[in-house]
């Protein structure tokens, strides 16, 4: 039997964003567009989490992300790898932050106002004094955001969640980690993992469908291609920004 959706129910997955504003605009314009063909009971769209670091425009995805919800939507917000490491470094993991310095925290940094003398420098008061600056120009309404991201979401036979499960663990007792941050051992798995899980998190050039997890993370901040999965009772579509 191929995994469904509830009855009536239409979910829209959303890959790896990472501060490309303007292919989010297009990808939601294209989900509108897509829902006032289809019709449906329920519509729900996830974002499968990092909206931030890489691209030019974090804050403006997390304000696009937390406004646009057209009517007969719901909304959930999955947490991210890179939601997870900023927010590691806003409670002061100056490590947490060296790291997400080097993976795109910079350009999320920027975003926010944040000036960066040296690029390069990683020493401890650097970093510390960054996590400040940082600190005092977020919005609280996107750190109540970040708080408030759901670690898995669950729609009839499909898993959602930012990178992968932990394979021969039930769904239920997953880690937060393991759910965030896995890669090769989910990838690589062929087990049954008790529903159809959606993930990003890994890049593809194409979205990757397997017998056990659906990856839509097509690397957007670089190749400019946005995936959006579509599910329908039984049938699986896409959507995608086009990189010209």
């Amino acid at each position: 039997m191929k995994p469904q959706t509830p009855v009536a129910m239409v979910v829209y997955a959303i890959g790896d964003i990472h501060g490309r504003l303007d292919l989010l605009e297009r990808i939601q314009q294209s989900i509108a567009d897509d829902a006032a063909r289809r019709p449906a009971g329920r519509r729900q769209v996830v974002y499968l989490g990092d909206y931030v670091s890489r691209g030019p425009d974090s804050p403006g995805v997390v304000d696009r992300v937390r406004e646009w919800l057209p009517e007969g939507f719901e909304r959930i917000t999955l947490k991210g790898n890179h939601e997870d490491l900023l927010m590691r470094f806003l409670d002061g993991e100056i490590d947490t932050g060296r790291h997400w310095l080097d993976y795109g925290g910079l350009e999320a940094m920027a975003a926010y106002g944040v000036a960066i003398a040296d690029r390069e420098a990683r020493d401890d008061a650097s970093v510390i004094a960054l996590g400040e600056d940082l600190a005092g120009r977020i919005p609280e309404c996107h750190l109540e955001f970040f708080r408030a991201l759901q670690i898995s979401h669950s729609a009839g036979d499909y898993f959602f969640v930012h990178g992968g499960v932990k394979p021969g663990v039930p769904l239920p007792e997953q880690r937060a980690r393991d759910c965030l941050w896995i890669r090769t051992s989910f990838l690589n798995s062929m087990a049954d993992h008790g529903a159809t899980v959606v993930h990003g998190h890994s890049i593809s050039e194409q979205p990757e469908i397997r017998h056990n997890r659906i990856g839509i993370d097509t690397g957007a901040y670089r190749s400019g291609v946005l995936t959006c999965l579509v599910l329908d009772g039984e049938t699986r579509t896409f959507l995608q920004t086009s990189s010209s």
